[in-house]
């Protein structure tokens, strides 16, 4: 069930998507903590005295989103799907900008944990998971989306649902099965 707050954040975003920019105002603080939340999620293990904060990941992700104003927003987890994709791009595009290295180096790490452990896995860097994430979106599209949502959104399986528009028992098969296709693609 849907909270009231939720509808509220969904009715703005239609708002705003139709032009209303007064909408866009009080969207900010509705979003901005959620964003906030989403973004330590993904700092939360980082390497002490990384360069990339959280408060910047965030600011570049919402410099982002209000520029895709063009677009229909359908939900609330419409725009934390975006949300996540698009912080999924600045943290690998980052990764890349501090001359990653394939085995090592200067890598940013994400983990896994907070998302949903693969087994064994502590951490692993975020141009892996990129990599790997582009390959299974290659060979299943679905299953791509359900792990960018769930590891890069920290959205909850039945708002995966929701914003893909099929069963909660599909998501949880499409979760499963990413999880073990990534684990072996990650370890080898």
């Amino acid at each position: 069930m849907e909270s009231p707050e939720t509808h509220k954040v969904t009715g703005l975003l239609k708002a705003w998507s139709q032009g209303d920019q007064a909408a866009l105002d009080q969207l900010i603080p509705l979003v901005y903590a959620e964003l906030h939340r989403l973004a330590s999620h993904y700092m939360h293990e980082e390497r002490a005295g990384h360069i990339l904060q959280t408060t910047a990941l965030v600011n570049e992700a919402y410099l982002r989103l209000v520029d895709c104003q063009h677009l229909h927003w359908q939900n609330r987890a419409h725009f934390f799907g975006v949300a996540a994709q698009l912080m999924r791009h600045i943290l690998v595009d980052f990764a890349r900008s501090r001359a990653y290295q394939k085995r090592g180096g200067d890598a940013v790490q994400v983990s896994l944990s907070d998302a949903e452990p693969l087994p064994q896995e502590q951490s692993v860097d975020v141009v892996a998971i990129d990599e790997a994430l582009n390959k299974l979106m290659a060979l299943d599209e679905r299953q791509g989306k359900v792990v960018e949502l769930r590891f890069f959104g920290g959205m909850s399986l039945e708002e995966i649902a929701e914003v893909l528009k099929v069963s909660l028992g599909t998501i949880k098969r499409d979760w499963s099965l990413a999880k073990l296709w990534l684990l072996r693609e990650l370890s080898a």
